[in-house]
């Protein structure tokens, strides 16, 4: 028996190494790194260690022993987290919610502004910690007391579990302000990816409530605000590109939703939609309302497959305005606060936050619009990453404490 083991332990490394190489072998073969992305080489890295860490995190869930997003979650928290002496950092829990409230210590004679922070990372990854360092910098640079509200994730919780953990403590915030030294009038609602498309939903769920302080800005970063028109061109033309994938977001939307992987191929076809759907909200999904230089003469035509029922009864919920803030009613948008939208060239999903600035901007909605030429998805997490840190993440960091300052 114990020969065995020296067996297996010896065998390890070679283990560990042959998965290294698979997913070295994997980018290179599917990855789309391109040329206007600044220090391609540290991408590459990234992108490879990134692919190992879901591939180890598949094989320990195919084993029983975690599941992947928890191993990369596990990983990602091992990143050191920065102490700022300029700012006192307390743990909570608003109900079973943990949230983290970040204040800066130097004392104020008036009531500072506050921001409601939600975390990307797809429903699946993403912490309090990993986004520790970023709403640290946030508030000590914005001189603001910011709340980052550490949301349940999928696999073990679907929808609405993080959209209510969200709306929640976000009520709860908001109820309280004046505890934590914060301005009623000076609110702002900041969410990176996911977490964006969160800012989109619950600043459209408060619309009307006049029991609570009105949100006074939103600011979302490359926000995900609907799942519904897969071919738009920056799905196509971005498909591969690092860190989100199509193949990953898809795998993401459907763990969240409690979809089957094994009707991926009809979500990005279009077979779920029924006709009389695409023909109400296609005035606000087609890319026909992107600028023209967003369109490539190249891309295909957004074509729908034919309807399959069995497709639209197990994924119609992707239809739901509690999942696509992109379709909420006129009279929704026309009530939303101002708005902050930054968008990266070769993101994915870029073309959400040009459609949902147009809907904005078309009822009225003062939208302040940062476009980074050499962004990509999930750059703004790397910002104080030293080497591994990108020219894009500080562009973007900077941009959003200019515009809060503003507030």
């Amino acid at each position: 028996m114990a020969v065995l083991w020296l067996v297996l332990l010896a065998g390890l490394p070679v283990f560990f190494l042959g998965v290294l190489v698979w997913a070295v072998l994997e980018h290179f073969h599917t990855a789309q790194v391109p040329r206007v992305l600044q220090h391609r080489a540290k991408v590459r890295f990234l992108h490879c260690t990134f692919l190992y860490a879901m591939a180890v995190g598949n094989i320990l869930e195919k084993l029983r022993i975690c599941s992947m997003p928890r191993f990369v979650r596990f990983l990602h928290d091992r990143l050191s987290i920065k102490k700022n002496h300029e700012v006192v950092v307390t743990d909570l829990r608003f109900g079973t919610i943990p949230v983290r409230l970040f204040r800066p210590k130097a004392a104020s004679s008036s009531l500072r502004r506050g921001i409601l922070f939600y975390h990307g990372g797809g429903s699946l990854f993403g912490s309090l910690d990993s986004y520790h360092n970023v709403c640290s910098f946030l508030a000590r640079e914005t001189d603001s007391v910011l709340l980052s509200v550490g949301y349940r994730k999928a696999p073990e919780h679907h929808y609405p579990v993080a959209l209510t953990d969200c709306l929640n403590a976000s009520i709860h915030f908001l109820k309280t302000l004046e505890a934590y030294g914060v301005d009623p009038s000076r609110v702002v609602a900041c969410g990176e990816s996911i977490g964006g498309g969160a800012v989109a939903l619950i600043t459209q769920t408060l619309v009307g409530r006049r029991d609570l302080p009105q949100i006074r800005a939103q600011v979302l970063i490359y926000p995900l605000v609907q799942a519904i028109n897969l071919q738009l061109p920056s799905f196509q033309q971005n498909q591969n590109v690092p860190f989100l994938s199509l193949q990953l977001m898809t795998t993401c939307v459907c763990s969240y939703l409690a979809i089957d992987l094994s009707w991926k191929g009809a979500m990005l076809k279009g077979a779920c939609i029924p006709r009389d759907f695409w023909k109400k909200y296609r005035k606000w999904l087609s890319s026909d309302n992107l600028p023209k230089r967003f369109r490539s003469k190249d891309q295909q035509p957004e074509t729908l497959a034919p309807f399959n029922e069995a497709a639209y009864l197990e994924t119609k919920h992707i239809l739901d305005v509690e999942h696509a803030a992109l379709i909420a009613e006129d009279k929704i948008i026309a009530q939303l606060p101002e708005a902050f939208l930054v968008s990266c060239e070769v993101d994915m999903v870029r073309d959400d936050s040009l459609l949902y600035k147009k809907r904005l901007e078309d009822q009225g909605v003062r939208v302040t619009w940062y476009h980074v030429e050499d962004g990509f998805h999930g750059c703004l997490v790397l910002f104080d990453k030293k080497f591994f840190s990108f020219p894009c993440s500080l562009n973007i960091v900077n941009a959003v404490v200019s515009y809060v300052k503003g507030i």
